[in-house]
């Protein structure tokens, strides 16, 4: 069961109220693990947010 601070900022960052960055901070885990409680609950998040979490870098080079 999810913890009251969990709750809080899954709604809070479903509302866009904080940042992804903020409402896993809120809720005392990383991005990468909010991003995991946020898809198990069916809250969207954008494919930028997920990439920044994950650590995954979407840079153009130019040749």
């Amino acid at each position: 069961m999810a913890t009251k601070g969990l709750r809080s900022a899954l709604t809070l960052y479903g509302a866009r109220t904080l940042t992804l960055s903020q409402a896993a901070a809120q809720a005392g885990l990383g991005e990468a693990e909010f991003v995991d409680q946020l898809e198990r609950r069916g809250i969207d998040v954008t494919d930028a947010e997920r990439a920044a979490a994950l650590g995954e870098e979407r840079s153009v080079h130019a040749d």
